[in-house]
């Protein structure tokens, strides 16, 4: 039989809030984190809007700014989720260091766009490109610390120094999936008991020129500049792309009994986990869904229950054009005549798509929707798509009882991430 496993600390730090008790109002209320950038200079981009961390320092959790200064803005992110979910979860002092990890889908960190300009500069100062003088340049200026913060393992580094967290220690980057695929894999490694307890979750920030740059010559950004609350519209027919977001989330996942003998406070139960692949495009899910829908049924089969006993879905829902209208079809596909009586939402409408940090964030979104009896909103939902035909719970939160959930994370690359969560 194998082992149970339940979260019992959860903490976020996110565009629409930096704490989970701000971030589940904000949802319910139907608010959007969605405004203008302010990170860079976008105004010569085609998209000028991002759902942006703003108002917010690591001191708001304990640790001192200064010392964490020269680390990634997604590394203090993830520092701060962290240290609200294990203070959250009181595991610490109740497990032993080696049987407690770190298991991260965090992104890469950020490049210092302005020293890479001046490398090109001076490499370009006689015409042609010289590969000499760049990297000299580079030498000169970069500063190694920073560089280094670059690596997308990193985050996990510093948890675990944090936590002093001598178990496993891992970092999976899947693009938009990563969080899902890290809290899915960590599961498993308690499952299967190697480790009692996973700090797990997702960081990300890719707001900064590169960033947008690549994801605007994928035409995947929404352009709508000039309404940027409204401009995430997953499932409506008028949507035309996702908007960038940043952040992290972190769950503290522990083994059933372990959390029950301590008297934690149980969140919920991860009870099913599925991953597969698309093995089809770089950019493109399958058009039929098969992986999605593949990935879905998985999770059900792992969590031993049936379609209808999903009460609640919170959905990739990115606001492009083909995700949300194969997503759609991987839900009726893997749910069958359910699809059409369960609630769905994109609560990216709200957030924005926090790349890496995405799965994390929706599954705690999920673990609230259990506990508060609520499915939080799709905003900015007005004009019916008929390749989206399921309830969407357009425009306004609604209450509705909830004891197993499905979140869905779909990424780049064509990973496929379904985890279920269940009341216990």
């Amino acid at each position: 039989m194998k082992r149970r496993v339940v979260v019992t600390g959860i903490g976020c730090v996110t565009p629409l809030g930096t704490s989970v008790p701000q971030l589940w109002a904000n949802l319910v209320e139907g608010q959007s984190g969605v405004g203008l950038t302010t990170l860079f200079d976008a105004s010569n981009f085609p998209t000028k809007i991002a759902a942006e961390v703003r108002d917010w320092s690591i001191a708001a959790d304990g640790e001192d700014p200064d010392e964490w200064a020269s680390r990634g803005r997604h590394t203090r992110f993830a520092a701060g989720a962290a240290k609200q979910a294990m203070g959250d979860s009181g595991l610490l002092g109740t497990v032993a260091p080696e049987r407690l990890g770190v298991y991260l889908g965090a992104g890469e960190g950020q490049q210092d766009f302005g020293a890479f300009g001046r490398m090109m500069v001076t490499a370009l100062k006689k015409g042609e490109f010289d590969l000499g003088a760049f990297i000299q340049q580079g030498l000169n200026e970069l500063d190694p610390q920073l560089e280094l913060e670059q690596e997308p393992n990193m985050p996990a580094g510093y948890l675990a120094a944090l936590f002093d967290a001598q178990g496993p220690n891992i970092n999976c980057l899947t693009a938009c999936a990563a969080s899902s695929q890290a809290i899915g894999e960590a599961t498993e490694m308690i499952r299967r008991g190697e480790v009692d307890a996973m700090l797990s979750g997702g960081a990300h920030s890719m707001i900064h020129p590169f960033g947008v740059t690549g994801f605007n010559l994928l035409t995947a950004l929404s352009e709508r500049n000039d309404d940027p609350k409204g401009a995430s519209r997953p499932f409506d027919k008028e949507r035309d792309g996702f908007v960038l977001g940043e952040g992290a989330s972190m769950v503290v996942l522990e083994e059933y009994e372990h959390a029950k003998a301590r008297g934690a406070d149980i969140y919920g139960e991860i009870a099913g986990y599925g991953t597969t692949a698309d093995a089809f495009r770089i950019t493109d899910t399958h058009p039929e869904g098969r992986g999605a829908t593949t990935c879905i049924r998985m999770a059900l089969a792992d969590a031993g229950k049936t379609a209808e006993e999903i009460h609640y879905v919170n959905a990739h829902g990115t606001s492009t054009t083909v995700n949300d209208k194969v997503e759609t079809l991987a839900i009726k596909q893997a749910l069958g005549d359910h699809a059409y009586k369960v609630p769905i939402s994109s609560t990216k409408s709200m957030m924005g798509h926090l790349i890496a940090a995405a799965g994390a964030t929706e599954l705690i979104v999920c673990l609230m929707a259990i506990r508060h009896g609520i499915a939080p909103p799709t905003i900015n939902y007005h004009t019916p798509d008929p390749a989206c035909d399921l309830d969407y719970v357009p425009n306004a939160a609604r209450d509705v009882p909830i004891t197993t959930t499905l979140s869905n994370s779909f990424g780049f690359g064509g990973q496929n991430i379904s985890l279920i969560a269940t009341a216990v």
